[in-house]
């Protein structure tokens, strides 16, 4: 039985984790925090989204981005501060609009093939994480987000998705509590919605129990590998050996990715949250049981449960800063008001996460240039959506390598 390291406890890490262990590997996922889930996968947008498997490589996104770099409240906002890495991200985001079809057509069939894994690993490893099987419905409020959205809506037909397309009257038909002035709107039935945080903490501890080994609360410094192995050591002095690693590190895996030869350009693109604690009855009866988006102010919402609502967007460029700023929380709290004025906003608990994004919008999968390393990693916005399939891509590459050869070496997807 192979030894096989998982670098990283987030969703895509302990998913990947409980798949290698299902086909007899010994795992040992090894993360900086003393529990699973506490960083990008501790409060997203609760979406698992194949309505928005849209990439955002468009001359669109960047004339956008340099007209709100001066407004703080803006859907996207950039840093202007220049950085090496931030250049070298952006030049080959550009890069990689001409590939905006194909790359959407691409996510969305992802998306959607996650669906059953995600369902059957919860089913199989007994967790529960909110699920609600609500649909989620896109809505417009400018006639031109409206026909672009028409546009998209053939791109995801392609991959397989089917949408139906609302009038105005229809969405308030399909979400009540939903105040404001539409243009139109997309409906996707099969998407759903879930607590991130529930569900990768729960499997952690199931598959903690079932034999996987977990190493927290450790920093690592060095990772090498070679036809022998993989050696790993941490910031207090411990070294570590295993057969192969699966790097799962998020916003970290670039700095692993360098030690190991391999060049994975991911950046950190922060992301903010409020969940409302819905603590009386008018809030529980006046919050939406749909899951929604809004194209204009990039918010998405998610009910969890009948006593809270996660309401999440906006996109910044600011390194791998963590702080969670006022102004950004702010249109996030003004938006529940517009939109949802039953509902109390007294209690609410802000959240930033870095999302670790590809310039190219799509997951860094497979085996890297050395033997026996694995990725799975960069997921951007979409990770919880798309990590139960990526973690049976990569299990599937890794049992490959181990059937052809007997080891586990290079084995490029």
């Amino acid at each position: 039985m192979q030894t096989i390291a998982v670098l990283g406890a987030g969703i895509t890490g302990i998913t990947t984790a409980a798949k290698l262990h299902e086909q007899g590997f010994n795992v040992t996922v090894i993360d900086r925090q003393r529990y699973a889930a506490m960083d990008t996968s501790f409060a997203n947008g609760g979406q698992l989204s194949a309505s928005n498997a849209e990439v955002w490589n468009t001359w669109s996104t960047v004339f956008k981005g340099i007209k709100w770099m001066m407004q703080s409240d803006a859907p996207l906002l950039v840093n202007p501060k220049p950085s090496w890495h931030k250049i070298s991200w952006m030049l080959e985001f550009m890069s990689n609009i001409p590939k905006y079809e194909r790359n959407t057509i691409a996510t969305t069939e992802l998306a959607i093939s996650s669906r059953a894994h995600m369902r059957d690993l919860a089913t199989r490893w007994g967790v529960e994480y909110d699920e609600s099987d609500c649909g989620i419905l896109h809505f417009y409020s400018e006639k031109k987000d409206f026909e672009h959205a028409r546009r998209v809506n053939k791109l995801l037909a392609k991959g397989g998705l089917e949408r139906f397309e609302l009038s105005p009257s229809e969405i308030i038909e399909k979400e009540p509590q939903l105040r404001g002035d539409f243009v139109g709107g997309f409906w996707t039935p099969s998407d759903f919605t879930g607590d991130i945080h529930k569900y990768a903490f729960s499997l952690a501890e199931a598959i903690r129990k079932a034999g996987v080994n977990f190493q927290m609360d450790t920093e690592l410094v060095d990772v090498k590998a070679d036809q022998d192995g993989v050696r790993l050591s941490d910031a207090k002095g411990n070294e570590y050996e295993f057969d192969a690693v699966v790097v799962c590190s998020g916003v970290g895996s670039r700095a692993l990715a360098a030690k190991l030869g391999d060049r994975v350009n991911i950046y950190p693109v922060k992301g903010y949250s409020i969940t409302v604690n819905l603590r009386d009855e008018q809030s529980q009866q006046s919050a939406p049981t749909r899951s929604l988006l809004d194209d204009k102010a990039k918010i998405v919402t998610s009910r969890l449960g009948i006593d809270r609502f996660r309401i999440a967007g906006t996109a910044e460029f600011n390194g791998y800063n963590r702080d969670i700023r006022a102004d950004r929380i702010k249109p996030l709290v003004e938006w529940c008001q517009h939109h949802f004025p039953g509902v109390s906003t007294e209690s609410v608990v802000p959240w930033a996460g870095l999302r670790p994004m590809m310039p190219n919008m799509l997951p860094k999968l497979g085996a890297g240039r050395r033997p026996n390393v694995f990725y799975n990693t960069g997921h951007g916005h979409l990770g919880w959506t798309l990590s139960a399939a990526t973690a049976d891509i990569v299990t599937t590459a890794v049992v490959e390598a181990r059937e052809s050869k007997g080891n586990l070496k290079l084995l490029a997807l």
